[in-house]
């Protein structure tokens, strides 16, 4: 009784803390927001006028005075009072603006950041406005979200590609045995696009157009049938608009770099993994979410690089916040596997 009385006052969140978009968890209604983690602010009054959707509608589209932003980069907070901005905005919209007693919140951060980066991100929570702050590494919220048995002595082998980093991990006990926090992700495909474009056909294009044609004809698997879309950009040579038609078997050539990181990193992780729990995951095979496991392909590239079976998740965007989300609801599953928390005073 006692706890549903303090439920109406308080619903505890979880958040996954994106570089290119943030969800929200709420204890007992599930994910309640996902949005672009982009802040827009007028420099001339230091206000912030949007955050979210609203923000990212502005990225090359603002006047001199007002400049839209990514607080985080490659997984980590990149500008501090911008994140702080994010988070009071997630957590708000997590409790409707009726909260009464501040929410616990717990946070997924990249497996392999510095304490300093840790740091960072609890401060910040707790100057958002949580009660108390926790941290969750995203390998295993990611592994529990999918329903992984992380607390078993067995192993579970985990990639999560998100826009700034791409976590590998093998996970056993509750805690990670092996892994790697490449700093490159979905972010780094979109930019290799552009380079792509400016490099064979002269056209400077920006990042929106370029995640545009990841998600619209990007793959890194041959496809039965391939696709083709039309791109519209700026003429390096004469300045003028020009459009071309882009194939999905040029993003494929122009995603080969990033993705052979992304592999290296995999592979890194499976040869660090004790024997034993590599028999584990042979048997039951590597599992990928986050964005980049919308991406074609993606599981029979990484198949074929490490030689063991890989299966992308459903719901890849929601798997690292719902982890996190049950952790926060199960205590004794977050007194495990929580790896640093803080209260406000």
């Amino acid at each position: 009784m006692a706890r549903r009385r303090y439920g109406l006052f308080v619903r505890d969140m979880a958040i996954d803390l994106g570089t290119a978009n943030s969800l929200a968890y709420v204890a007992g209604r599930g994910v309640v927001s996902i949005e672009p983690s982009v802040v827009a602010i007028d420099e001339a009054t230091n206000e912030i006028i949007a955050v979210g959707d609203e923000a990212k509608k502005m990225i090359g589209r603002t006047p001199g005075t007002i400049r839209a932003v990514r607080p985080l980069k490659q997984g980590v907070i990149a500008n501090f009072d911008m994140t702080k901005q994010l988070l009071r905005h997630l957590i708000l919209r997590g409790s409707r603006g009726k909260t009464i007693i501040r929410p616990r919140v717990i946070v997924s951060v990249p497996a392999y950041v510095t304490e300093v980066e840790r740091r960072a991100v609890i401060d910040a929570t707790i100057e958002a406005g949580a009660r108390a702050a926790f941290l969750i590494e995203e390998p295993v919220a990611a592994a529990i979200g999918v329903g992984l048995p992380v607390q078993e002595p067995t192993g579970s082998a985990v990639v999560d590609v998100g826009g700034g980093m791409t976590n590998s991990a093998v996970i056993s006990l509750g805690g990670i045995v092996s892994g790697r926090s490449a700093r490159i992700g979905g972010d780094d495909m979109d930019e290799a696009i552009v380079r792509y474009v400016r490099r064979n056909y002269n056209l400077m294009i920006g990042e929106r157009t370029a995640e545009n044609v990841k998600i619209t004809i990007g793959s890194v698997w041959p496809l039965d049938e391939e696709l083709t879309t039309e791109v519209r950009g700026r003429d390096y040579v004469t300045g003028l608009p020009k459009g071309i038609t882009l194939s999905s078997v040029e993003v494929r050539d122009a995603l080969s770099e990033p993705m052979a990181d992304i592999a290296a990193g995999v592979r890194s992780t499976l040869e660090d993994t004790p024997p034993e729990l590599v028999g584990d995951i042979i048997d039951r095979e590597i599992v990928v979410s986050g964005g980049g496991a919308l991406l074609r392909g993606i599981d029979k590239y990484l198949a074929k690089e490490t030689g063991i079976r890989v299966t992308c998740v459903e719901n890849p965007l929601l798997s690292v916040v719902t982890g996190a989300g049950r952790a926060l609801e199960e205590i004794d599953l977050l007194e495990k596997i929580a790896t640093a928390g803080r209260k406000a005073r």
